[in-house]
């Protein structure tokens, strides 16, 4: 290369570098997104048609339920937008209140008047037209907590035992609180995502296991005690051999994914939504989708969470090299939830884990699901725009 190309050359790859730092920090990956939206979108779909008939019984309206998820879909996309645009310091600093928000909101579901029971559960905080199920807002508030616990705490997490278990006695009372409505699915998940983030917080190995034991010998006795739960364990292991009481569910969930096959059914042609398969719409989504779309809609499903998952991961491993500790243990916390969240819904669909009354991340229906996952999605956007800033010398707020 001669003298006077030398120049030119340097020119173009300032220009091309400058160009590359504006491009990354203006809009959010595209990857992840799209990954979201066809999640999202194929969600509304199965909705469409697996509530059809338990909605034109109960409402007269065979699209009730999928108005009512474009209305929450709406929703969580303004939020979603809104929480975009805040940066994460925000939440940073809002991590210790949001605790006692949450023992709130949980407490708030055993008032008369207020609280609502649904199949022999008291989930739900009753706001006029619609019922706020509180347990997924508190699954976001751990993690936003843990994840500004873990900065300010990282050392004594990684070298006491005190700064590992004092987050969780905090826990404890949230899972205690949980199980009194009970909702034994959202507390396993809400425990073992903060058992994960410790984990990658630097947490040593005989504190899980210490953790782990007792958690078990505590699962063990609550099955013991609880016949409905030792019910659904029994039902797990052989639900043939009880196929229209306690095994019900999870007959109709396996003949589901019997017919679809290859290609499935047909788009609306599933027989186990017409009363067959309970709460086809919400728990057993993932049943009607590969009765009516088969196999080969149900591998790109698995295929889009893991995507998702290990998006997270890597936004979470980048942030950390680039020294945005927060940002990673969120990015690390979203993951495991929706990861975990997902793994245990399609298990118990497929018959391979104990039923656990959890909705399937972004595609079940449930409006305060879908709302809390399009804010984690956005947190987890956000998290990926502050790291690239940072990688580009700005500050990322």
């Amino acid at each position: 290369m001669n003298a006077q190309a030398v120049p030119a050359a340097v020119s173009r790859s300032r220009r091309k570098s400058a160009a590359e730092r504006r491009r990354p920090a203006a809009g959010p990956d595209r990857a992840l997104l799209l990954a979201v939206l066809v999640l999202v979108g194929l969600g509304l779909v199965m909705v469409a048609s697996a509530s059809t008939a338990i909605a034109e019984r109960h409402a007269g309206d065979p699209f009730f339920y999928l108005w009512r998820q474009l209305a929450f879909a709406g929703l969580g996309a303004l939020l979603a937008v809104g929480v975009w645009h805040l940066p994460l310091r925000l939440w940073q600093q809002a991590g210790p209140w949001l605790m006692p928000l949450g023992v709130f909101l949980l407490l708030l579901v055993f008032v008369p008047g207020l609280g609502r029971e649904v199949n022999g559960s008291q989930r739900w905080v009753h706001l006029g037209p619609v019922n706020l199920q509180v347990s997924e807002f508190v699954k976001l508030f751990v993690i936003l907590y843990l994840a500004g616990y873990l900065v300010r705490h990282q050392a004594a997490v990684r070298t006491s035992l005190g700064g590992f278990l004092r987050p969780l006695a905090l826990l404890l009372i949230f899972a205690m609180l949980l199980l009194l409505q009970p909702d034994y699915g959202a507390a396993a998940v809400m425990l073992m995502t903060a058992m994960g983030m410790m984990w990658l917080g630097g947490a040593r190995l005989f504190q899980f296991l210490l953790l782990l034991a007792g958690l078990a010998g505590s699962l063990a006795l609550l099955a013991w005690v609880s016949p409905y739960r030792m019910e659904r364990l029994t039902a797990f292991l052989n639900p043939w051999a009880d196929p229209f009481d306690s095994g019900f569910q999870l007959t109709q969930a396996l003949i589901a994914f019997g017919r679809g096959e290859w290609f499935g059914v047909g788009l609306g042609a599933s027989v186990q939504k017409l009363f067959y398969l309970p709460e086809a719409h919400t728990d057993f989504l993932f049943a009607v989708l590969a009765e009516e779309l088969g196999l080969v809609a149900v591998l790109a499903v698995i295929g889009l969470f893991g995507f998702i998952v290990l998006r997270a991961m890597a936004i979470g491993r980048r942030a950390e090299e680039r020294d945005l500790p927060f940002q990673a243990f969120v990015a690390y916390g979203i993951g495991i939830w929706i990861g975990l969240q997902a793994f245990i819904n399609l298990g118990v669909n497929m018959g391979v884990l104990p039923t656990k009354g959890l909705t399937l991340p972004l595609m079940s229906y449930g409006g305060s699901s879908l709302v809390v996952m399009g804010i984690a999605v956005a947190l987890l956007l956000r998290v990926d725009r502050e790291t690239r800033q940072a990688g580009q010398g700005a500050r990322p707020w």
